[in-house]
């Protein structure tokens, strides 16, 4: 893997050789900065269901970051760019100035997208991420109901106002 692709925001996970691959995690993903851990987005603290990350599989490289926040973001090292080695995951974590920080969430980010890699569907990421999208259909589809019903009230408001 060349320098420029490692510095982008995207990762493309590699082919498994195991019969539990699923096609749709070979697609390219892409996260912002300000992306945090699921679990952690969720108000959730325990993640003891993921799967254990192995220090001896990771690699850690600390650059410099981008982005606003002019000459201090410019000219430190704080960004954190970590490699599963056996999955090839890469992810970038610039989310604070503080080294150690940044650090951690990108273990937690990792954690969880290793996760995901290996259990699929089983995953907890996966469950909490799914119940996330339902939770949001169903408000949109109250919120449309809620606007049916409004228009519906008008409309009978200005038929009995003739």
């Amino acid at each position: 893997m060349n320098a420029p692709n490692l510095f982008h925001f995207t990762f493309l996970l590699k082919e498994a050789s195991t019969a539990s691959w699923r096609p749709w995690m070979l697609r390219k993903q892409q996260f912002s900065l300000t992306r945090l851990p699921l679990f952690q987005a969720a108000g959730k603290k325990n993640s003891s269901n993921l799967l254990a990350l192995n220090e001896a599989e990771l690699k850690e490289q600390f650059v410099r970051g981008d982005g606003p926040g002019g000459q201090a973001t410019n000219k430190t090292s704080n960004c954190v760019v970590l490699k599963h080695i056996p999955t090839g995951i890469v992810i970038k974590c610039h989310q604070t100035r503080s080294v150690e920080q940044n650090r951690k969430i990108a273990r937690e980010i990792l954690q969880e997208k290793v996760d995901l890699f290996y259990k699929g569907e089983d995953s907890d990421v996966f469950k909490e991420k799914k119940a996330g999208e339902k939770k949001k259909q169903e408000k949109k589809r109250r919120a449309r109901e809620n606007l049916e019903r409004k228009k519906h009230f008008k409309e009978m408001q200005q038929s009995d106002g003739k």
